[in-house]
């Protein structure tokens, strides 16, 4: 599938063309502009594993849900889909996704062809668990460098996850990649001025629909700004996940400390005309951890 690509420049010239024909104002999607805001278009959520509270999934979701979030993403292989439906209608929260709870150690770029099978078969089975929870996405880590060169792992790990695409078009669930640290697409001892082609590359070769990317904020903000990013990624962005960095100490922070730009962050989400799941990856806690966990994100997205 083909994506449009979102740069700075291109954006602002566009801008102003449409402006000058009366259809659309130079800043309508600036930052500080109110007919355009973040909030409406991103809804929160966060991983089950956050939610640090000696209780039922029920009584889990129902902290998640008083604690300001809009959904929770579970983990599969392991779900277990009955008690997760019962959780949801009890608590009136939706899953919005799953995790692929093995895709680091069982993976698609193995040189092993039975460890990539059983990660087909993990990678379906989370495809079908999310859609009987009622889930749209299926966050994956599709790799890691230390399987082999990007010449080898890059089309092994593509031919392999390529074959589960006529489930997740069957069911209607995404399969979304996270950019992480696994030593892929990116130079991991490289400097802060990296780009994401190659995440963008990547995404196109499976020339589908059901691929994307949950795009997370905070995990390559030493490698490169996170608003170009996203321009660059533009509607590959099926998802968010968010984190802090600090630059300055080398380390993951809670949201909204350290040193990432979330300005340029938004005003990146508003160019792309993003709408959807912002995913909350850090420590979590009890309810009042999630509350402010909660709280961090709707300042950083001005919500």
């Amino acid at each position: 599938m083909l994506h449009t690509r979102f740069n700075r420049r291109h954006f602002v010239k566009s801008a102003v063309a449409i402006g000058a024909s009366g259809l659309l104002s130079q800043d309508a999607f600036s930052k500080t502009s109110p007919s355009y805001p973040l909030k409406g278009r991103l809804y929160k959520t966060l991983k089950i594993n956050m939610i640090r509270i000696e209780a039922s999934l029920t009584e889990k979701f129902r902290a998640a849900k008083t604690a300001g979030f809009m959904g929770v993403e579970m983990n599969s292989p392991g779900m277990d889909v009955a008690e997760t439906r019962a959780a949801i209608a009890a608590s009136g929260l939706p899953v919005d996704g799953t995790v692929c709870s093995t895709h680091w150690k069982i993976r698609h770029s193995s040189p092993d062809a039975s460890v990539r099978a059983q990660a087909l078969e993990d990678l379906k089975t989370a495809i079908r668990d999310t859609h009987a929870v009622g889930g749209h996405t299926v966050l994956l880590v599709v790799g890691k460098g230390e399987d082999g060169p990007e010449s080898e792992i890059w089309p092994r790990s593509v031919e392999n996850i390529k074959k589960a695409l006529p489930l997740a078009s069957e069911l209607g669930v995404s399969i979304v990649i996270e950019n992480v640290w696994n030593q892929f697409l990116y130079n991991h001892d490289g400097d802060s001025k990296q780009t994401a082609d190659a995440f963008a590359k990547y995404v196109d070769e499976f020339q589908s629909p059901w691929v994307g990317m949950q795009f997370d904020i905070g995990n390559h903000w030493k490698y490169g700004s996170m608003g170009d990013w996203i321009r660059t990624l533009g509607k590959r962005v099926i998802k968010l996940d968010v984190k802090g960095f600090s630059r300055a100490e080398g380390k993951f922070m809670q949201i909204g400390e350290g040193d990432i730009d979330f300005e340029d962050v938004r005003e990146a989400l508003l160019e792309i005309n993003y709408h959807g799941w912002v995913a909350a990856e850090v420590k979590g806690g009890d309810l009042y951890e999630l509350k402010k966990i909660s709280a961090q994100m709707d300042r950083v997205f001005a919500l």
